[in-house]
């Protein structure tokens, strides 16, 4: 599949819930309406769809949520899924996680294919990690972290830079995952769904700031290393880590956008930031055939935008998008 800009679509990027055991200030409101279960994929609906998608050339499958692993019975998928890494049509099955779950599905993970998690880390102290996730507990994602290492999963540190809460901690979380072998990424906050008042200005950091503050402290050797996703890369040679950097606002990624984002109620979004999208429910449900649903698909990837148009600052408080990152699937 290839988009009208030239860009081939070979990574998907699935929400399975729009559900989550976290409420992080940067994500979600504290008392978010959740969608009713008529109008969520079911767990056979959502393997027909990403069956769909490897067909038409995804070598990638990552699900989220939400939080993923909250979802009543999504080993069933996970193991569905794997049959596509058997036959060879599919590269790589994972998924993101905020870790609250690990400790008990890291071993049927790895069974069912699963060899890489992305795990949603912003703070390794634990009153801070209260305030940032509200509900979370710091040492239920380290353990779940651990059941993950322990089951030989690679396991990559993904963290939102914000402003004033954990950029004192950034040295200590390179170094942390730098003796635990885990690459490490920063995030730039994205203006997706209301979350109150100017909070996401008050907590964005630019990460040209924040990576000209660590060459300070560290040496960041330029590497050519990718993951099909947007983050670049460094090696951070003190301690042999890799250190990505995502930055849909001071340097978006668009050029070499090759995703799209299915939420667990069928809508295909095209692009992270902007509102487009295509029912794919519809299609999928109205016959046992996927000749509609492919049909969909290849229409919807036409559509595909050149980028999106993220921008946060005093004259652009409100959202860029109205849906939580939460319901598009990461």
């Amino acid at each position: 599949m290839r988009d009208p800009f030239g860009r081939e679509i070979t990574y998907l990027r699935v929400s399975v819930t729009d559900r989550c055991d976290f409420r992080c200030v940067y994500c979600m409101a504290e008392d978010m309406t959740f969608l009713p279960k008529s109008e969520i994929l079911s767990l056979e609906e959502l393997d027909r769809v990403c069956s769909a998608f490897v067909g038409l050339g995804v070598r990638k499958l990552r699900l989220t949520g939400g939080e993923p692993l909250v979802r009543r019975d999504i080993m069933t998928l996970f193991r569905s899924l794997g049959r596509h890494l058997k036959t060879g049509a599919l590269d790589e099955l994972t998924v993101t996680t905020n870790g609250s779950q690990l400790a008990r599905h890291a071993e049927a993970l790895r069974e069912a294919g699963v060899r890489r998690v992305n795990v949603s880390l912003d703070t390794l102290d634990p009153a801070k990690f209260a305030a940032i996730t509200r509900w979370g507990k710091l040492e239920k994602v380290l353990a779940g972290i651990e059941a993950a290492k322990q089951a030989g999963l690679q396991i990559k540190i993904n963290t939102v830079a914000l402003k004033g809460v954990n950029e004192d901690e950034v040295d200590r979380l390179i170094a942390w995952c730098g003796a635990e072998g885990f690459d490490l990424t920063f995030i730039e906050v994205m203006p997706m769904g209301e979350i109150g008042g100017d909070a996401r200005l008050d907590q964005y950091l630019p990460l040209s700031l924040l990576r000209s503050r660590l060459a300070k402290s560290w040496t960041l050797d330029e590497i050519d290393h990718r993951t099909g996703g947007p983050a670049r890369y460094v090696r951070v040679r003190e301690t042999g880590g890799r250190l990505g950097f995502i930055t849909p606002l001071t340097h978006n990624f668009c050029e070499s956008c090759n995703r799209v984002r299915l939420t667990c109620t069928g809508t295909l979004y095209m692009c992270l930031g902007q509102e487009d999208a295509a029912d794919l429910r519809a299609p999928l449900r109205r016959s046992e055939g996927d000749e509609a649903l492919i049909a969909a698909i290849q229409e919807a990837i036409s559509r595909k935008p050149k980028g999106h148009d993220f921008i946060i600052d005093r004259r652009h408080t409100r959202p860029a998008v109205s849906r939580h990152m939460s319901v598009t699937g990461g």
